[in-house]
């Protein structure tokens, strides 16, 4: 918001300088992040006269003036050529500064001497374009620095405000901050509307077919307007706040726009069809010429001011170009509305609309100060334009808001606070607030806030207003009383963070991902539509087409991330994530969010060296990872399946995991089609878990064996078993005989080719067996040994070499 310091002192009584005041407006949460003088330091810019007005003896296009600035004749160069001799005009001698650092030095143009220079508007930043030099006005008088006798020195203050004070968006209610701190009266303008015209009500109409995105609608219409430039009061105070002047009309709606807070719109009433207006929603996929000559499209829930056959307004947001302020403009209807904020902010935001009323009704404006905004504007117009202001004013307001009225006490107050005010020093503080406030009991406040105060709703707003006024600066700095408490991690985090760190010990780094991806992205790595991961909740307002979904799965995020890493020559990458999936569940609004950890390993088994090798990961590093992770978690009953595989998996390079019969997870190379999907070359292992469900087939931790004393022996089993059948199976054949004489089982060698058929493989296991009592002898080792051999046999059909 800017506001200038001029335009405040017509409002509030303040003799403080600028800089105080800045420090003021700060103190009390409207903080100024610029302050700029206009005119300041430029006193050497006067008013002065020309002379004469010669032709420069040496350039075509060049005048020699003589000019008095009140104390001497100055030769001046001068280019332009819309002056003449007597016009009074903007000098700025030698040693001024015009805006953009432009220094003024006594120099020679084309042989003769200028000891000077003529402005125009746009070199003392008065405009943004000018013709010519400034020619000022015959009374002004001669030697005055300009800019006292423009009137236009002043003060900018840029005040950089929280969305919750939509009552600061405007000059009158930063003056009233002022006038509640310095305990002073705002002085409103006066509003004395003089009505001349026929009445309102045979002429225009009103009539609001949804109520509750337009609560209340008033309007006026003037007739017999002149449409001309903007008087230079009126010009300047705009283009100081930064806004362009246009015409009076306009140029008035804007000035109570910032002098109100109250966004207005003036309709062409002869271009309105039928002499009415009637506030609607918008037909769904109309289109809509706005002011800036752009076609939109709108949709159902975008609020519209129509009249007789169409949109001539997007509510709240901008005018159309079928009804806007031009030339032939006699006759104005004048728009002062109240809008639903949330309305507001959604259209503007779905078309990529932000304009100063979309910004004021966004954050709530004034409902009980339509009509203020609306006379105020329509007695400039007249006096501005000519006009004549009909009888009446169209005011549609089916339910009227009353004022909210909030409780407070004293001692609340003091208790968050930390001041020692009295009850009168708190009633005194709000009715300089503009609050009605009464006591209950005494101590106990009933204050009725009044409407322009949108961001009050509570006793603690109230406890604010309260410190805000008496002084942040008076608030006693006193430390905080806190308990010292220290959370110790609950057995999942503990496990969670082991996790971590052994995949972090194998050489893999932890990533982050989005918890949201592309809707293609269960199409780009196989899952079939009726997967229950294809179908993720989509997000209502993402922050881009290409992350609307939640995931189902971590793959993709992983893969993306691989993607770049190789595209930056990352080729050997080890990268890992340990967080949540999103899985709907049907008929519930709220997804499944387990937590899991995924791993994706691509390129060398080792790091580059001259000492190392240059063998590539495969199927068992990561099979490897998996079962330390399983160790470490002392997951029981673990075995590998072939079965139910993923669609993104390799066939034949891939497993599941499970225990007993609860899966676990899975791990394998990607299936080619997901690499070329991604456009990955190299093969990519995967591995995922299901932590919640890993910590669910933890078995208790068992007590420490002592190891036996006596030796153990070994027997060994070479097989010929068909190429399909797990290894797996055989290592659970040979378990399950169950002797307590059996240590454990081993393989130590696997064969294909050569003089094997080609549907076989060789197998080798080595048996361990021994007691904690005494030496096995040979023959109840040989025994103990047949019955595997006679269960491998028997199971599994096994042949042996």
């Amino acid at each position: 918001m800017i506001v200038t310091y001029n335009w405040l002192k017509e409002f509030v009584d303040c003799d403080l300088p600028a800089a105080e005041l800045s420090h003021l407006l700060t103190m009390l949460g409207l903080e100024v992040e610029r302050m700029e003088e206009v005119g300041g330091g430029m006193d050497d810019v006067v008013v002065a006269q020309v002379v004469e007005k010669n032709q420069h003896p040496n350039a075509d296009k060049l005048s020699l003036c003589k000019v008095d600035n009140g104390k001497e004749i100055l030769d001046v160069v001068c280019g332009a050529q819309n002056f003449k001799a007597g016009d009074k005009v903007a000098l700025a001698q030698i040693g001024a500064t015009l805006p953009g650092d432009f220094k003024i030095k006594r120099s020679k143009i084309r042989g003769e001497e200028s000891c000077g220079m003529l402005c125009s508007e746009k070199e003392l930043a008065l405009s943004a374009e000018s013709s010519g030099i400034m020619i000022l006005p015959e009374d002004f008088k001669i030697g005055t620095p300009l800019f006292d006798a423009l009137g236009t020195k002043d003060v900018i203050f840029e005040i950089g405000l929280t969305p919750n004070r939509a009552d600061c968006l405007s000059v009158v209610g930063v003056a009233r901050e002022i006038a509640a701190k310095l305990g002073t009266k705002v002085h409103y303008p006066g509003l004395e509307v003089n009505e001349t015209g026929a009445p309102i009500g045979g002429i225009a109409s009103v009539e609001i077919l949804a109520p509750e995105l337009c609560p209340r609608y008033t309007a006026r219409h003037i007739t017999g307007c002149t449409l001309a430039e903007s008087p230079a009061w009126l010009a300047n105070r705009l283009m100081a706040a930064g806004i362009r002047s246009i015409n009076n009309i306009v140029d008035v709606t804007n000035y109570v726009l910032l002098e109100y807070g109250h966004p207005l719109h003036a309709f062409d009433f002869k271009l309105l069809a039928g002499g009415k207006i009637v506030v609607a929603a918008a037909g769904e996929g109309e289109k809509f010429g706005t002011l800036d000559g752009q076609e939109r499209e709108l949709t159902a829930n975008d609020l519209t001011i129509r009249d007789g056959e169409k949109a001539v307004a997007l509510a709240g947001i901008m005018g159309g170009g079928n009804s806007e302020i031009g030339e032939g403009t006699t006759e104005v209807l004048l728009e002062s509305a109240y809008f639903n904020p949330s309305a507001i902010r959604k259209t503007s935001k779905r078309l990529g609309i932000h304009t100063e009323s979309s910004h004021r009704f966004e954050r709530g404006a004034d409902i009980a100060g339509l009509t203020r905004a609306l006379d105020r504007a329509a007695q400039l117009i007249a006096e501005l334009s000519g006009g004549k202001v009909a009888k009446g004013v169209i005011d549609v307001y089916p339910a009227p808001v009353e004022p909210r009225v909030i409780g407070a006490r004293l001692a609340r107050i003091s208790a968050v606070s930390g001041l020692s005010l009295t009850a009168a020093e708190v009633e005194e503080i709000f009715k300089r607030l503009e609050f009605e406030v009464t006591q209950a009991e005494p101590g106990v406040f009933r204050v009725k806030v009044p409407l322009f105060r949108v961001d009050l709703e509570r006793e603690i707003d109230l406890v604010e207003e309260v410190v805000r006024m008496n002084g942040f600066e008076k608030v006693p700095a006193t430390l905080p009383q806190a308990s010292v408490f220290s959370d110790l991690p609950s057995d999942a985090q503990r496990l969670a963070a082991k996790v971590k760190d052994l995949l972090v010990a194998h050489g893999l780094n932890e990533v982050i991902n989005y918890s949201f991806v592309a809707p293609s992205s269960c199409e780009k790595i196989l899952l079939p539509q009726e997967d229950p991961r294809s179908n993720g909740m989509v997000l209502l307002n993402p922050i881009s087409d290409e992350l609307s979904v939640m995931r189902t799965t971590m793959l993709p995020g992983l893969l993306e991330t691989a993607v770049k890493n190789i595209s930056f020559r990352t080729l050997n990458l080890r990268i890992f994530e340990m967080r949540r999936i999103y899985l709907p569940v049907e008929g519930e609004e709220l997804p499944r969010e387990p937590l899991y950890v995924s791993a994706l390993l691509t390129g060398r088994r080792d790091l580059e060296g001259w000492n190392q090798g240059k063998d590539e990961i495969d199927f068992f590093d990561v099979k490897g990872i998996a079962e330390n992770i399983l160790g470490e978690l002392n997951v029981g009953g673990v075995n590998f399946s072939t079965d139910e595989l993923d669609p993104y998996y390799h066939p034949g390079k891939a497993c599941r995991i499970l225990s007993g019969k609860k899966v676990l997870g899975s791990l394998g190379e990607l299936h080619p089609t997901v690499q070329e999907n991604y456009g990955i070359s190299t093969p990519l292992y995967y591995l995922e878990l299901n932590f919640e469900a890993l910590l669910s087939c933890r078995k208790k931790q068992g007590a420490a064996q002592v190891p036996s004393r006596f030796p153990s022996t070994f027997r060994d089993i070479a097989m010929l078993l068909p190429r399909e059948l797990p290894v797996a199976d055989v290592i659970s054949c040979v378990n399950g005989t169950k002797a307590p004489e059996l240590e454990g089982v081993e393989i130590f060698d696997l064969y294909m080719g050569g003089n094997i058929a080609a549907h076989e493989k060789s197998v080798a296991v080595r048996v361990r067996y021994g007691s904690k009592e005494r030496t096995l002898t040979d023959d109840e080792v040989t025994r103990l040994h047949q019955r595997v051999i006679d269960a491998l046999q028997k199971k599994l059909n096994v042949s042996f070499r």
